[in-house]
């Protein structure tokens, strides 16, 4: 583990532990991650959904495996110095199969990684007909997630999709449960009144995340407002995931109306934006650098 990465940890760590609704848009790809970067974003989120949709177009019903997730994430650690945590979904199995996957996704560079208590294969947290493990084995898979890790400021996030399953009150014993275990971050999944929303934060004595889906079943709220109410982070998933298909829909819909498509920063990225995005500049001055003297 270098320096930069143990600075970096402990900076999130203190950041979360703030919590002060910090922001935290979702990344499907290297490229994704470059963008949220460069408009200023403090933390990203590799999301399980965003990696199957747009990597295999495929919907969120626990197709990707570890091996998936831990290469986007290699790909998105070397793309961007953000904070960076990682969907790591169900842990891929059981309490043996999380260790494995906190040792792998600590290597490949994630910040922090989140773990559901949805029964393999999971689904969309957003989706109907979920279903959940019992709450002792969740335990465990979070005191075998906290074991795994070498560096103690790599946190460990608990999900629980129980509200919708079997009502709030088993979400919030849940979540006191996840957190005694150890989990350093707490997340209930689909909360759908407001009025549970704004007492969850007082209930449950940990950072808190709340996942905003666009379209799905938690009624939006803002930023500042879910600051107020002691929110460590705010989840926009999907949120670059569904502007890119639109913007991918809108400059292909005019490219095959007209026939032509025209460098229009209304409709596509120019061309040399993409270069910085991408870094170009860089990999043009390392070329002269290295290039042969004689």
């Amino acid at each position: 583990m270098t320096t930069s990465t143990a600075a970096r940890r402990a900076a999130f760590r203190a950041k979360v532990n703030e919590r002060r609704g910090l922001l935290v848009p979702g990344a499907f790809n290297a490229m994704s991650a470059r963008v949220i970067e460069d408009a200023g974003f403090e933390a990203l989120y590799l999301t399980g959904a965003g990696v199957t949709n747009m990597s295999f177009g495929l919907p969120d019903l626990g197709f990707i495996g570890l091996s998936d997730v831990a290469e986007h994430t290699a790909r998105v650690r070397d793309a961007v110095n953000l904070p960076l945590i990682v969907d790591a979904d169900t842990g891929f199995g059981n309490a043996l199969n999380v260790r494995q996957t906190v040792r792998t996704l600590e290597r490949s560079g994630a910040d922090a990684i989140q773990f559901e208590d949805q029964v393999m294969p999971k689904k969309c947290g957003h989706f109907a007909n979920k279903e959940v493990i019992g709450a002792s084995e969740m335990v465990g898979k979070i005191r075998a997630a906290v074991d795994a890790r070498e560096d103690g400021n790599l946190l460990i996030m608990a999900r629980t999709d129980a509200a919708a399953v079997h009502g709030i009150e088993d979400a919030i014993a849940r979540g006191h449960a996840f957190i005694e275990a150890g989990a350093d971050i707490l997340f209930i999944e689909a909360t759908e009144k407001l009025e549970d929303i704004e007492r969850l934060p007082k209930l449950i004595d940990a950072p808190q995340l709340i996942n905003i889906v666009i379209g799905g079943k938690t009624p939006v709220q803002s930023r500042e407002a879910l600051a107020g109410l002691g929110y460590a982070l705010v989840l926009y998933a999907n949120a670059a995931l569904q502007g890119a298909v639109v913007g991918m829909q809108r400059a292909l819909g005019q490219l095959r109306a007209n026939g032509r498509l025209d460098e229009d920063a209304n409709i596509v990225a120019p061309f040399a934006e993409r270069q910085r995005l991408v870094n170009k500049p860089l990999f043009d001055r390392l070329d002269r650098e290295y290039a042969p003297k004689d």
